[in-house]
This record gives structure tokens, sequence and C-alpha cells, in this order.
């Protein structure tokens, strides 16, 4: 195989997937400096995307491969959040199809295929993957303070093990919290005018605003 075919090849399919997925970045909330947060289908969502991790070195050397992430959504209209381990897997060989995961105690978690592409196969092939697990809300807050393990298994034997640190899945929940607590504020009931014989009180200060978007300048 042509490896300086297939590093382009690999290269232009992750473009086009982040060109594919507008965002517009906005200010993290403190506390959470990791985490990037970008506005996305005209502020319906929101979405949290923590640090990029290696689980095994760049594939040809490309930059942005083989790599996990923790990422959420919040539904700004009604506070409801989904929350995924990502994986971008990339090697030689036989297609590895991925279609399972689970924790570090065994319990299932939903796995979520997102893609499968060949990279080449002029001389041996090589692809491309990308998964996820779905994270009940519950089960990030309970590994807070000690990290989160999950492993994925494919059909073909394989497994692949990642690990979420503490500090990614706090900072993770950290802004979540205060977006929400920021989208709550700014969607509370007005507060009732007084009637007109009663004495006229100072102004409400405007509640607190969601984070706002950043100039712009993944």
């Amino acid at each position: 195989m042509n490896r300086n075919v297939a590093a382009s090849a690999l290269l232009a399919l992750a473009l086009g997937a982040c060109a594919s997925q507008p965002e517009e970045k906005l200010a993290a909330p403190s506390g959470a400096d990791q985490v990037v947060l970008t506005r996305q289908q005209g502020g319906k969502f929101l979405a949290f995307v923590g640090p990029k991790l290696q689980h095994s070195p760049p594939f040809l050397g490309v930059g942005g491969t083989n790599y996990y992430c923790l990422r959420s959504w919040l539904d700004t209209r009604n506070g409801e959040a989904a929350h995924q381990v990502y994986v971008s897997d990339s090697y030689f060989g036989a297609p590895r199809r991925w279609d399972g995961a689970h924790d570090a105690d065994g319990k299932d978690l939903r796995f979520i295929s997102i893609s499968r592409n060949e990279i080449d196969c002029d001389q041996g092939c090589s692809y491309f993957d990308e998964f996820a697990a779905a994270l009940p809300e519950e089960l990030l807050r309970a590994h807070r303070t000690a990290g989160l393990t999950v492993t994925f298994t494919a059909g073909a034997g394989q497994t692949l093990t990642v690990a979420v640190p503490a500090r990614q899945i706090a900072e993770e929940l950290t802004a979540l919290d205060t977006t929400r607590t920021a989208l709550a504020a700014n969607t509370a009931p007005a507060q009732q005018t007084p009637p007109a014989s009663a004495p006229a009180t100072p102004a409400t200060p405007a509640p607190a605003a969601a984070p706002a978007a950043t100039s712009p300048a993944k």
C-alpha cells in the first residue's frame, strides 16, 4: 500500500467530517477550561467536548487520529442531556466491526456505530471507524472523582479499553451544570408587576445569560 496515499485519504475523510458539522464556539464556563463548548442547530443544542486522548499512536503519523474523548449535548429547550465517550480508530487489516461496549463492572453500555470508512485497498486495506458508547448521566456523576473505564468489543474478537480521567468528567459536569443554571435563569417566569397603588420598587437585575459566543478567531 502507498502509505502517503492512505494518509492523504484519511486526512480528507477527517476534514470532511469536521466540515459537515458547522459549529459556533462559545466561551467555556469557569472551572471547565478543558471543555470546548459550541452552539449547534441554531442554538437548539449546546455541545460539550473534552480534550482528545490517544488510545494508540496517530495512524500513519496523521494528527487527530486514534483518539477518544468525552462529549455531551444539552437540549436548550428542556435541559436534557446526552453523554458519550467517542472513539476514532484507524487501522490496517480486515474490518473490526466494533459492536459492543461495557463499563469496568461488566455492565453493558449502549453502543453507537457512527461510521466505517475504507481509506485505501490498493495493497491491503485500511479503515477509519468512528463509534461511541452512551453514558447515563448518573454513571458520569458516580465516577466524577474516580474516573471511568469503558471497553469496546468487536465481532472478530478485538477489544479496546479507554479510560476517561476524573478531571475530565468533573469539568464536563461543571460546564453542563453551569450552563443548565444559566438557561433556567433565562427561562424563569417574569416577576409579576406590583399593583399600581404599591410603592415603586427598583428594577430587578436581568438574570445571568447563557455563555455568549466568542469572537471568531473543531
